[in-house]
Formats: structure tokens, sequence, C-alpha cells
């Protein structure tokens, strides 16, 4: 229960940054909530990547580049269901603002983020 804590914790941070970044590309720049979530979403993936590590569930017995390429592939799968799931809300209800189809978004992938870390990512190997 306390890492599932945490990783709400870690996820909600993710959260802010994706939901950040995305707010400020859509004020400031001529990028519409498609491209502006393609930005966002990396930098929330890096910004929990750091939190899990070190946070969460403690470094894999893993190399950094075998834990990063794990961890990459859990978060891009969650991240193309979680931007699917974006891009489905915004395209059946145009007059949905961004804010509210991200945050619909990005609680269905959690549970998927969570099963995909603990188990692939961050799993320690037993010992023989």
């Amino acid at each position: 229960m306390k890492k599932l804590f945490r990783f709400l914790i870690a996820g909600g941070v993710g959260f802010v940054v994706d939901a950040g970044v995305l707010h400020l590309l859509l004020w400031f720049t001529p990028f519409g909530p498609f491209v502006g979530r393609a930005i966002s979403i990396p930098s929330a993936l890096l910004a929990t990547w750091v939190l899990n590590r070190n946070f969460t569930f403690g470094r894999s017995d893993r190399s950094l580049a075998a834990e990063g390429f794990r961890y990459g592939s859990v978060g891009l799968t969650s991240a193309l269901l979680n931007y699917a799931l974006f891009s489905s809300l915004l395209m059946t209800e145009p007059s949905l603002r961004p804010i509210i189809a991200l945050t619909l978004a990005s609680a269905a992938a959690t549970a998927f983020s969570f099963f995909g870390y603990s188990r692939f990512v961050f799993r320690h190997r037993q010992n023989s």
C-alpha cells in the first residue's frame, strides 16, 4: 500500500508537469492540444522516472540503460493509451476542455502504469 501511495504522489507530480507544459504550450505557442500533448508527455515521463526510481520503488537490479529501456517501454505504452484516450475524448466531444480530457485519460492509464512499473521495471530479481 505504501508503494501505491508513493506511486500516486509521483504520478501527481507527473500530472502537474504534463498539465503545466501543455498549458504553457497552449498559451504561449501556436501549438494545438495534440502537438502540445506530444511534447508534454515525455516531460512528465522523465519526471516520473526520476521519482519512481528514487522515491517509489527504488532502483532496480538492472543497469541504468536496461532499467531506462524498460521504464520507457512501459511509459510509452501507457502514454500511447493515455494519448489515444485524450484524442478520442477531444474528437468525440470538441467542446471538452483539454485539461478535462487530460485528467480523464491520465486516470485511465494509471492502473496500467503501476502494474507495468512494479512488475516489469522495478521488480527485484530473486536470489537463486
